[in-house]
């Protein structure tokens, strides 16, 4: 029997093992990963935050179909260059690194269900896959912004300073226009200090409880972690006023709600759109304002960031502040288990690279 390096998660502890490496079954495919790419969801089941049962974890990637069962279309057939979409909008049983085993390791099985259902996507060879850790949540800042540019904000208030809000900074002008302000809430000073020495940072720059002017409309993106979502909404709807439109891309509890939003159950809200449908998202209206979120993005979204990435590589790359491979990553993860301290290697955490195996585009 054949076996592959992994990083593994396994009694508290992460480490780096020899698994069994399977053989797809009808309508089945492995993937070899190429890059992929550590997310604060995935820090949060390190930290025991979330009881998803995944032992390999991460859904932020690139790599190469390896091997195909039987009845597999032509599209995918070994070596083709794709993504995977982590999120089934239709299958709850398949959601990548989290109930089925993701992309930190140097084989992944991916279900016929996720096959059938559009969720390995296909890639152009010119796709920079040393930036494969930042597709997906290009993909999901994107989206947002999109959904958002309906409401044509005049300011853009980003809460939560990791990768996603990074990128939507980086992404709002493209998509919302020249003239939008964007305003960037962070938790810390260090993650202030990362963003104020940026080569494109947001036009204001604030700590969480400090206020700024916010002509509206206000467009307000929060992409922070769970247990920080309903604060966040909260500071928001008192800074913003009755014309500002909030997406929760934060992950939230079940049932989660606010006294400022009485009967709105601010988890099934964010449910209501998942995997890019529908279009345009199902929006909650309310006496302070509007609001809506999501949960993953579709392939259309995956192949429109891995474009954007193509276009202009330079506007983002400097996010991957971490390169390591898989012995690397375990070690940082073992970290990142213990403290919010995002500071690794004397350097703050944006996003961690983790190259699987030594591929094409290496440095």
């Amino acid at each position: 029997m054949s076996v592959h390096r992994a990083i593994v998660r396994s009694g508290g502890g992460v480490s780096v093992v020899l698994r069994p490496t399977p053989s797809p079954g009808p309508g089945e495919l492995t993937v070899a990963p190429l890059y992929a790419g550590l997310c604060g969801t995935d820090l949060q089941m390190l930290r025991g935050l979330r009881d998803d049962p995944a032992p390999v974890i991460g859904h932020e990637g690139v790599g190469r179909v390896a091997a195909v069962g039987p009845d597999v279309p032509d599209a995918f057939a070994p070596g083709t260059l794709v993504t995977v979409n982590p999120t089934h909008p239709r299958d709850p049983g398949f959601l990548l690194g989290h109930n089925v085993d993701g992309l930190l390791q140097e084989r992944t099985l991916l279900p016929a269900s996720a096959v059938a259902g559009g969720m390995v996507v296909p890639l152009p060879e010119s796709t920079d896959v040393t930036l494969g850790a930042l597709l997906e949540p290009l993909a999901v800042a994107r989206y947002a912004l999109a959904e958002l540019r309906a409401f044509a904000p005049r300011t853009l208030l980003v809460v939560g300073d990791g990768v996603v809000g990074h990128l939507a900074v980086r992404a709002a002008r493209p998509v919302l226009g020249a003239d939008v302000r964007v305003v960037l809430v962070h938790r810390t000073e260090t993650g202030r200090v990362f963003s104020r020495r940026s080569p494109h940072p947001a036009d204001v720059l604030l700590l969480a409880g400090e206020r700024a002017p916010l002509p509206g409309p206000v467009a307000a993106l929060i992409v922070t972690p769970r247990d920080a979502t309903v604060a966040a909404l909260e500071a928001v709807l008192a800074a913003a006023g009755p014309d500002v439109v909030v997406d929760l891309v934060g992950g939230l509890p079940p049932g989660a709600a606010t006294p400022l939003l009485p009967g709105v159950d601010l988890a099934a809200a964010r449910a209501a759109n998942c995997g890019g449908l529908p279009s345009p998202a199902r929006v909650t209206a309310t006496a302070r304002g509007r609001l809506f979120g999501h949960r993953g993005v579709s392939g259309g979204q995956l192949r429109a960031a891995a474009a954007e990435l193509a276009r202009d590589p330079a506007r983002y790359r400097d996010l991957i502040t971490h390169r390591t491979g898989l012995d690397g990553a375990a070690r940082v993860m073992r970290r990142l288990a213990r403290t919010r301290d995002r500071t690794v290697d004397g350097r703050r955490l944006v996003k961690l690279s983790v190259r699987i195996a030594a591929t094409e585009g290496d440095p």
